[in-house]
Order: structure tokens, then sequence, then C-alpha cells
């Protein structure tokens, strides 16, 4: 089940058109019913739900123009917006499955946080926390659920050239130069680390952040 706030009816079809079975709802994860009829509809389809990943997130630019700012520029307009899907809605995915997963005595959970996580960036305070938040709260929820045969699990990509990083930086060298591998991150190698924290080759890794980052940063 693919959701999303915007139409994500073209990758279903993509998806369905190599073969593979998808289906799609329109959701906003910072609205707690939009998120419980996303449970309830993918358990009914499916019978079970096994995997959440929580990719869903604000980078920014697309959103507000000129977004990046000084700390004491922030409004509190812009941390609100910034967490409520960064944060929130991250918890609100987490919440509206855990029921379904304690009950089958099984689950995986993979969230994406961000190697800002743990390096900061300047002018843009409300996402290096939101980041960090993400990250914490993938510790927490480890503890409370290993119990239940739940593993919880982050990854932490470094900069990936998509639109909303090209908005951001125009010169994918520099960040080429940052990195201890001397090639592009590509969006596919984010894919592949959040495909193995959710098979069963993971099933003993919990509570843990895979940073995905070419060696941009060391953690």
């Amino acid at each position: 089940m693919l959701c999303d706030i915007q139409d994500c009816s073209p990758v279903v079809q993509e998806i369905q058109g190599s073969g593979g079975a998808a289906s799609c709802l329109k959701v906003d994860i910072t609205v707690e019913e939009d998120v419980a009829a996303m449970a309830r509809k993918t358990a009914e389809l499916y019978g079970r739900i096994d995997i959440l990943v929580n990719d869903a997130a604000i980078f920014g630019s697309l959103e507000t123009p000129g977004f990046m700012k000084p700390v004491e520029q922030l409004t509190p307009a812009d941390w609100d917006k910034m967490l409520a899907v960064n944060v929130k809605g991250t918890f609100l995915c987490c919440k509206a499955v855990i029921p379904t997963m304690k009950e089958q005595g099984k689950g995986t959970i993979v969230n994406v946080a961000s190697t800002v996580a743990f390096t900061g960036i300047p002018y843009f305070l409300h996402y290096s926390t939101s980041k960090g938040a993400v990250v914490t709260m993938t510790r927490g929820l480890a503890r409370a659920l290993g119990d239940f045969n739940i593993n919880v699990n982050a990854i932490a990509p470094g900069p990936v050239m998509t639109e909303a990083m090209r908005s951001l930086e125009t010169e994918e060298q520099r960040l080429i130069d940052k990195q201890l591998l001397k090639r592009a991150l590509r969006p596919k190698d984010v894919a592949s680390a959040v495909l193995f924290l959710a098979s069963d080759e993971a099933s003993m890794i919990t509570g843990q952040v895979l940073s995905v980052n070419g060696g941009e940063y060391l953690h």
C-alpha cells in the first residue's frame, strides 16, 4: 500500500507494469483519522500489516520559499509545520499499525531520519531537530515493542540528489567531494537499505540507525 498526500497512482502503475502488486491511498499523516483509515484499509486488503516504512517528510523548499533562515527568523508556523509532518506524522503512523503488529506477534518499522540528525545544518534548525526526534523515537519504540517481536530501526541518508535537494544544492560534485566514496548517492541506495532492514535478514536488528551517506559523516 502506497500512501501520500499527493496522487501516487503513477507509481502504482509503474509497479504493476513491472509485474508487481500495489495499491494507493491519499493520506495526510498529520491527521489521525487519515492515518487510522490507512492502517485499517491495509489490514482489510492484505489481512495483516508486516512492514511500515515512514518515508513521508517535509524537506522545505518545495513548500516554503525562503525556508532556510537564521534561528531568530524562524516563525512558530515554520516550526509547527515541519514537526507536524516529520515527527507527529511518523508517530501517528507507528501508533496506527502497532495494534495489528502486536496481534500478529510480529512486525517491522523502518523510519527515515537523516544525517543532519547528527551533524546539524545551518539555517535549518527545524528540519534537523525533526530528524533528531525521529532517531530518538526509533530507539524508544524499539524498547517498547521488543517484547512483541516488533523491530524498529531507522536509516539516516546523506544528501540524495532529489528535486528537493537540487533546490538547495545545484553542485552535485561538491557533495560528492565530502564523501569517502566518490560517487553520487541515489534514491536506490536508500531504498536498498530500507529493503534490508525490512527483510528477514535483519530480524535480529532493532533500535539501530543505519547511515547511508557514502561516508559523508561517520556515526
